[in-house]
């Protein structure tokens, strides 16, 4: 089965075509960073026009003269304007070809791209979806069943580098920019706090790392004293990817034995070498996607689409595109 995967959420326009949800035929990626890079941050109403603008011939492109026997699309969560340009798209072209129209959510997407990778990978496993907006921990008990075993009480890992990689002056996006600059930085010249919560082992809360950034830079800047950047982003990173490591080592070592790393974050360096490290030392078999996989693509919707599809979640013309949606939500 060739499925046509369009994804559209956030400032990525991306068109794949992928074959029996494994094989990835053609992938796609137009990438808005150059636009949105001098604000700092995603602009919402200039990614939804730079959208407009790409899809369609990325989409030529991605199909090559194939007509696709499906096509699927990103219609939750992002950002609302982004998503309608994607999700309208596919629902003009499925009606025109008379072709299924399969809903994906991004968060499932962002896992499947381990199916790519890994062509032995099945459920159940446990994984870890740290990316911009999200840091989850979920036991993926099928390919379309999802349980959320944690999540980020309050702000996600990427959006903490985002903010780190502010207060450096380093710029957008912030997690390349902080990986390169903590090459030759000390890990153990600053401690930041790492949250944990009795009550809920697997839960994540960044917010308080991302302060303490803040409150670092600011208090040496008002004594006149000059800040170490590597050694700063070297530290934040430690503080970020060990959090993150012991608790999805914990949470795959109580439920399924297996670890998935999923979303932007989980490109990393640092995150994948201590995860590689702890699963090794706790026996825990750990599947880490691609780097060029790590970051939205439609390749993963693709790939995640042909199991929607397989269970049987195909949507009418009605469907409509939203910005929130829990990742363990049924499809309709």
């Amino acid at each position: 089965m060739k499925l046509l995967a369009i994804e559209s959420s956030c400032d990525e326009t991306a068109a794949a075509l992928v074959e029996d949800g494994r094989i990835i035929l053609k992938n796609e990626v137009v990438s808005q960073i150059p636009v949105h890079e001098r604000y700092g941050g995603v602009v919402p109403e200039i990614a939804s026009r730079c959208h407009i603008e790409a899809i369609e011939p990325l989409v030529e492109r991605a199909l090559g003269g194939i007509v696709p026997d499906a096509i699927a699309v990103t219609y939750a969560p992002g950002l609302i304007g982004a998503l309608l340009v994607g999700v309208n798209y596919a629902k003009a072209l499925a009606f025109a070809l008379d072709r299924p129209l399969i809903p994906v959510h991004h968060l499932r997407g962002h896992v499947a791209s381990n199916y790519l990778c890994h062509p032995d990978l099945k459920p159940p496993f446990t994984a870890l979806i740290a990316s911009g907006g999200h840091s989850h921990i979920v036991r993926v008990n099928s390919y379309t069943d999802y349980e959320i075993l944690g999540k980020t009480r309050d702000d996600a890992a990427g959006e903490a580098f985002d903010k780190s990689a502010r207060i450096l002056g380093l710029g957008y996006p912030g997690g390349p920019k902080i990986q390169k600059a903590a090459e030759g930085g000390n890990p153990n010249a600053i401690v930041f706090p790492q949250v944990h919560f009795k009550d809920a082992p697997y839960d994540f809360s960044f917010s308080g790392v991302k302060t303490a950034v803040v409150n670092y830079a600011h208090t040496a800047k008002q004594r006149g004293e000059e800040i170490n950047a590597p050694d700063l982003a070297a530290s934040f990173t430690k503080a970020v990817c060990e959090v993150l490591t012991e608790k999805s080592v914990l949470a795959a070592k109580n439920t399924t034995g297996r670890l998935v790393l999923a979303g932007g974050v989980s490109a990393n360096r640092d995150l994948r070498a201590l995860m590689e490290s702890e699963c090794k030392r706790e026996g825990i078999e750990l599947y880490l996607p691609r780097p060029d996989l790590c970051g939205d693509n439609a390749a993963m919707i693709g790939a995640q689409g042909y199991y929607e599809y397989l269970a049987g979640n195909v949507a009418k013309s009605d469907l409509n595109a939203y910005a929130t949606m829990p990742v363990d939500a049924p499809t309709f």
